[in-house]
């Protein structure tokens, strides 16, 4: 099925769900809307499953690493062999990530995207790579279109193979050597903002290392001058492989009617070009935390959204988005299991109903 074919499949989520979830909320043993936020994220999953039950099963990150030619412009306080360490560590469960998904209950996924090494066997990877790395956006296109193209693809393929395994909280993480850089590019281009106004300091370079990074930018996109009405171009000339596989597997998760949390600016920029491609995605989608990199303030303004909270993080991985699965599952708790007044036997006043939106 053409990629034109998938995006059409995707629906508006129901309104009418929304406002029969707020209705029972509005039944249960509380003053109306005393849960704020956490009321809006049970309205926002009642939207997006309908007509299905609002509860949660399976949780899994999926992260996806790939490498990035634009590291030869000394973009990044880290070499490139860091990207394959950690994703033996990842698949060891060393990382931050599998601390967290293990604290929450999430089946940690470790996708090889596009990283520059070759695992060959390695247990429990999925290996779905594309090339070793993308060439150096600063210089060439950073892929091929069929390249930009078979990594959506291969993100939507994987977000339906979870959800046919029975998981119905999906999140995207990603590992990648000098992936700010590219993530960042985007961001300028969807944003219509300079690279020096939304720079961040990704892995920690030093002022030298950050000017380099904006020179590198600002020479892509003088050099290919993206068009933002070909999302797909875009990618190809200035994307990575795993950012393609984000925004892949954000459009199989609307598709097939299941919420996708989205983590930092890289995750962000997946999420960005998945909205390029259709609009609706917005409401599919939960931004979980505020990332310390300014370009991620992009994502929020094209996607409506505010994040679910702010800890001052910047690894990436997909860390805060299993940290906002915590918060999303109670949310659902509470409207599953908590009384409403006539069950309780408590008496009161029928609350007046409360106006909502989805968000």
């Amino acid at each position: 099925m053409s990629l034109e074919e998938v995006l059409r499949q995707i629906q508006p989520v129901s309104l009418d769900a929304s406002v029969q979830a707020q209705a029972r909320l509005d039944s249960q043993t509380k003053p109306p809307s005393s849960l704020g936020r956490l009321e809006e994220i049970v309205r926002r999953v009642a939207a997006i499953h309908d007509d299905q039950p609002v509860r949660v099963s399976k949780k899994s990150v999926y992260i996806f690493a790939a490498d990035h030619g634009v590291v030869q412009e000394g973009v990044s306080a880290y070499p490139a062999e860091v990207t394959p360490q950690m994703v033996l560590n990842f698949l060891n469960g060393g990382a931050a990530i599998n601390c967290l998904a293990r604290h929450v209950g999430a089946d940690v996924k470790v996708v090889d995207i596009g990283v520059n090494h070759d695992f060959k066997n390695v247990a429990g990877l999925i290996h779905k790579k594309i090339a070793h790395g993308t060439q150096n956006m600063s210089r060439t296109t950073a892929m091929t279109v069929e390249q930009a193209r078979a990594s959506i693809h291969t993100g939507i393929e994987l977000a339906y193979e979870a959800i046919d395994a029975g998981y119905d909280l999906l999140a995207v993480g990603e590992m990648g050597i000098g992936n700010t850089t590219p993530a960042t590019a985007l961001m300028c281009v969807y944003g219509s903002v300079k690279a020096s106004e939304i720079i961040g300091r990704g892995t920690g370079v030093d002022d030298a290392g950050l000017k380099r990074k904006i020179d590198a930018i600002e020479s892509a996109l003088q050099l290919h001058q993206p068009n933002p009405g070909d999302p797909l171009a875009t990618l190809a000339q200035i994307g990575g492989f795993e950012i393609g596989a984000m925004a892949g597997f954000i459009i199989g998760c609307a598709v097939r009617r299941k919420p996708c949390i989205i983590d930092g600016l890289i995750s962000g920029a997946g999420a960005v070009l998945a909205m390029q491609f259709q609009p609706l995605i917005r409401d599919y989608i939960f931004a979980s935390h505020r990332s310390c990199e300014a370009g991620h303030e992009t994502f929020f303004k094209l996607s409506g959204q505010t994040p679910l909270f702010d800890l001052g993080l910047r690894l990436g991985e997909g860390t805060g988005a299993v940290l906002a699965m915590q918060l999303i599952e109670a949310a659902i708790k509470i409207y599953n299991e908590m009384a409403t007044f006539d069950s309780a036997g408590i008496s009161g006043k029928t609350p007046e109903p409360v106006k909502t939106g989805l968000s």
